[in-house]
């Protein structure tokens, strides 16, 4: 068994252990307001990624405590959550509100559900940052029915290349290989993954999408990141920190 299919328990354990203190400590953001993308929170109504919803099947992979599966139920999409985490599931059962919608434990490379299942499918960071898009993808797009959208936001490869670990933030100094990208080790023995833009391009027409847009996010230069630091503070107005990947299912 590969190392990629390996980091689905160690990854398990660490979501299990962090998640509390995660959404104590992002959930102001995340959950302010429907629909925000990424670190920086900017508004789905400005990046116009994700579309209209209503009445569509819609899957949210690695939904976490399900700031963004409650915001779209309740704009009449008959959403799923799937998430790997139980403590992440449990905190999206307790935050869940009056427009439910189902939970599913799973991981973003191997999911349980049927071919032609979903209208759309998307993720802001979760399953296709902590899953191995090349396996990740394809199960995305084998879920998605044809006309279908796989609409989903990661860090840039911009972002991971010019990160410092000895500092814990990003600089405008080259920091690691750009073609060594894949795997990044997180604490416990949990991994997440990034490509370079051309292996994701590589990922996503392997799997049979068509790329419509390749968003990347743009915050003010005095916009808020609750999760990273960056030198100087406007790197992210500067240079991508985020892409958010806009495709579909012919």
């Amino acid at each position: 068994m590969s190392r990629r299919v390996d980091s689905i328990p160690a990854n398990r354990r660490f979501w299990n252990r962090i998640s509390e203190a995660y959404q104590q400590k992002h959930d102001p953001q995340i959950g302010a307001k429907p629909r925000l993308w990424g670190t920086y929170a900017i508004p789905d109504a400005h990046l116009q990624a994700l579309g209209d919803v209503t009445g569509k099947r819609v899957l949210e992979l690695g939904c976490g405590a399900g700031q963004w599966s409650r915001a779209l139920a309740a704009e009449g999409a008959t959403v799923v959550g799937i998430d790997l985490s139980e403590a992440q599931l449990a905190a999206a059962a307790t935050a869940m509100g009056a427009a439910s919608y189902p939970l599913v434990q799973g991981a973003a490379e191997q999911l349980p559900f049927a071919a032609d299942s979903f209208d759309v499918v998307f993720c802001d960071y979760g399953g296709l940052s902590w899953a191995p898009p090349r396996l990740a993808v394809p199960q995305a797009a084998r879920v998605l029915r044809r006309g279908g959208r796989l609409v989903f936001n990661v860090a840039s490869p911009w972002f991971e290349a010019c990160y410092d670990e000895e500092t814990s933030r990003a600089t405008t100094t080259l920091q690691q290989d750009y073609f060594g990208l894949d795997t990044i080790d997180e604490d416990e023995g949990a991994v997440s993954y990034q490509l370079t833009y051309g292996d994701w391009i590589r990922v996503l027409r392997g799997a049979g999408l068509v790329i419509d847009d390749l968003i990347e996010p743009r915050p003010g230069p005095g916009t808020a990141n609750g999760y990273n630091r960056t030198d100087p503070p406007d790197w992210a107005h500067r240079w991508p920190a985020e892409m958010l990947w806009v495709t579909h299912k012919p």
